[in-house]
């Protein structure tokens, strides 16, 4: 019943292992396709500083050696990202503006010609503020990467410009009675970022912007555009990463069909042990009737031996202080051999040999010989199949 109600324990383990095991473990992470947190107002901040060279074109220009057409630039900006695609910036602009003229211009410098011929070389500075919308064109297509070290940002913006000519002499035509001016400018621009670290990049900036042309005596009022590029840094204060929004994943439900296999036999197996305990549990109590005895004593043997051991000598050394103690009685010493190995000539000889080696030591511890009745059995003490032969090979002593 122990072993019953041992196996019966086993299988309701098995079948809560096998629904265990088929639980999937859900796990949380980050998903950027459900957006992007905002982070504090004191984070994604960040200041630019940036210089470089700027070519600007006009049809005068031309006429301009082209190394004598550069001119130098720069800028600072403070800005601030929303989110990891867009971005505002306000900032303060250098650029030094070099043509050519009829008439001399505004800023001049040189021997002044004046006529219809391209002869005098001009320099103004451009002093403007200026306000961007930047995209983040990297993080746009090909979604947000905190550890991505190259980034193209698209920005555009205007400008309020301040025009200032460093030498200002006044021309014999027309006159020139101020050496200063405003006005409206737009830029547009692409740079090229790359991250050092999660705070401080570097960046190459190509930016085209919109000039007017107050100052030119013969065209006043015409606007043209100079090419710009400019090498700078950044640094972001604080938090310069994105966050997004936690959700579960369930992973893919695998097929649990061999599981459910399983726990439908370990169910099967539950039942059986139940129904086998009832059974048990419910077998009435078997009354021995009285003048019914089983064997005085039994003795076990190895395959093919008719040898006792120690503990068995023992055993028929106390069989023997039995019988003599009921000198009147007759006992049955039979020796018996399994049918399901050897040939029958060996198993006579064992049976013969089981029940004579017993009958010796029996006579001497002192038995009367008149109270032994050797004999052997062809049969099979037990018959309980092959897997039972060892319950075979044995000689037993029974009252006679």
């Amino acid at each position: 019943m122990k072993k019953t109600i041992i196996g019966l324990v086993a299988a309701l383990f098995i079948g809560q292992g096998a629904m265990a095991q088929s639980t999937p473990e859900i796990t949380y992470v980050e998903d950027p396709s459900q957006g992007y947190l905002f982070n504090r107002f004191q984070d994604n901040w960040f200041i630019s500083a940036e210089g470089g060279i700027n070519y600007y074109f006009d049809a005068n220009n031309k006429a301009r050696k082209l190394m004598d057409r550069f001119s130098p630039n720069a800028g600072i900006w403070v800005g601030k990202w929303f989110s990891p695609i867009v971005a505002l910036r306000a900032g303060a602009n250098f650029t030094q503006i070099k043509g050519l003229s009829f008439n001399g211009g505004a800023g001049y410098y040189g021997t002044f010609k004046d006529g219809n011929t391209l002869y005098n070389k001009y320099a103004r500075n451009e002093f403007s503020a200026n306000l961007d919308a930047m995209v983040n064109l990297t993080n746009w297509w090909c979604g947000y990467r905190p550890g991505r070290v190259y980034n193209a940002i698209l920005y555009a913006g205007v400008g309020y410009d301040f025009q200032y000519v460093p030498k200002w002499t006044r021309g014999t035509r027309d006159g020139w009675e101020k050496g200063h001016d405003k006005n409206l400018t737009g830029h547009v621009g692409l740079i090229n970022n790359f991250n050092l670290t999660k705070n401080f990049a570097i960046y190459l900036d190509v930016r085209a912007g919109l000039y007017g042309e107050s100052f030119e005596v013969k065209y006043p009022g015409k606007e043209h555009i100079d090419l710009q590029a400019y090498l700078g840094v950044t640094y972001t204060f604080n938090k310069a990463t994105w966050n997004a929004p936690v959700v579960a994943v369930i992973p893919e439900i695998p097929d649990c069909s061999a599981i459910e296999a399983q726990l439908q036999a370990a169910n099967a197996q539950i039942a059986s042990l139940q129904a086998q305990l009832r059974d048990c549990l419910n077998r009435p109590v078997q009354v021995v009737e009285k003048g019914v005895e089983g064997p005085l004593c039994t003795i076990y043997y190895t395959i093919g031996s008719s040898k006792l051991n120690r503990v068995d000598t023992k055993v028929l050394g106390a069989v023997a202080e039995v019988m003599k103690s009921n000198p009147n009685q007759t006992y049955v010493v039979t020796g018996w051999a399994d049918n399901y190995t050897g040939t029958e000539q060996i198993n006579v000889r064992l049976r013969k040999a089981r029940a004579a080696g017993v009958e010796k030591v029996l006579l001497r511890n002192g038995v009367n010989p008149s109270q032994l009745d050797v004999t052997t059995n062809n049969g099979n003490l037990n018959d309980m199949g092959a897997k039972m032969v060892s319950l075979d090979r044995a000689v037993t002593i029974t009252k006679k």
